[in-house]
């Protein structure tokens, strides 16, 4: 039985891929701040601050395998705070890394980083996943530590918090009977639920051929933002208002996040995968719950 500890384990999108490995039989650490409500008794949670590298190296040194999930992922947050979002998302991935390459027996390590890494939009969340990733390509090349990059794009799931965009415009629907957005609506997306992401996160690591790969995981169905609003407000019988709050968008991009010269990365789609529109049924139900 693979061991294999998930750094972040306690987030949207890490507790996902944690039960995914459970389904598969591997043993599961969860390496987080707090412990997540939907951990099960086949996992394992051990609190650790992802400054304290010494924390880290003992829960490394128990595994086979490691992912990566921590970070500052809120756009907003990170432009309102760069020096937490360096610190959190860059030194404290860089602290994972050496404790990796000190106990010299991992087999892989997956980063999870984000479709702004090679962007000239994102701010400084992208410049924090941008170099990450060249750290762990650094790793790999001075010490031989085997990575997978995931550049992750628009995730949604009933699990999401204030960091999720999907989350947050929907919470905003339920309470305020609007639907915001900003700039002309006609931004693209490839929306993905968590859960997809999640199974594809495995399949990544059961597969050489995603040795030492920058992988892009993103949805099979592109909408414009304004096709979104749309979605939702008929999921919610037309009961909400939809209103433009401001002509620009900053920070995000339009149609496409790739503005530099990227490291050729390979995208990955899940098939079968869950329907947009049933998925965020099941997130507005969730939300519903959570405010009950």
């Amino acid at each position: 039985m693979k061991r294999v500890v998930i750094f972040g384990g306690s987030g949207f999108l890490g507790s996902y891929v944690a039960d995914e490995l459970t389904r598969r039989d591997y043993k599961v650490t969860i390496a987080d701040i707090s412990k997540s409500k939907y951990i099960n008794k086949n996992q394992i949670f051990k609190k650790v601050n992802i400054m304290d590298i010494d924390n880290i190296k003992s829960i490394v040194e128990e595994s086979d395998i490691v992912y990566n999930f921590v970070a500052i992922a809120n756009l907003d947050d990170a432009i309102n705070d760069p020096i937490s979002t360096m610190r959190i998302n860059v030194m404290g991935n860089l602290n994972i890394l050496e404790a990796c390459r000190e106990y010299g027996k991992i087999e892989r390590f997956i980063y999870a980083s984000s479709a702004y890494a090679l962007s000239s939009e994102g701010s400084f969340y992208g410049i924090s996943k941008q170099s990450s990733e060249k750290l762990v390509e650094e790793y790999y090349k001075r010490y031989g530590l085997k990575y997978t990059v995931i550049r992750y794009g628009s995730l949604y799931g009933e699990r999401a918090s204030h960091n999720n965009y999907i989350y947050n415009l929907l919470k905003g629907a339920i309470l305020n009977g609007e639907l915001h957005y900003k700039g002309d609506g006609e931004d693209l997306r490839e929306y993905i639920h968590a859960s997809d992401s999640a199974k594809l996160s495995v399949d990544i690591l059961e597969d050489k051929q995603y040795e030492n790969e920058h992988i892009i995981l993103t949805g099979t169905e592109r909408l414009k933002r304004i096709e979104l609003l749309t979605m939702i407000n008929e999921i919610m019988e037309n009961r909400l208002e939809i209103k433009q709050i401001s002509q620009t968008n900053m920070g995000h991009y339009k149609i496409t996040p790739y503005s530099y010269h990227p490291t050729v990365a390979k995208k990955l789609v899940a098939n079968p995968y869950i329907d947009l529109g049933q998925g965020l049924l099941e997130c507005i139900q969730e939300i519903y719950k959570e405010m009950e």
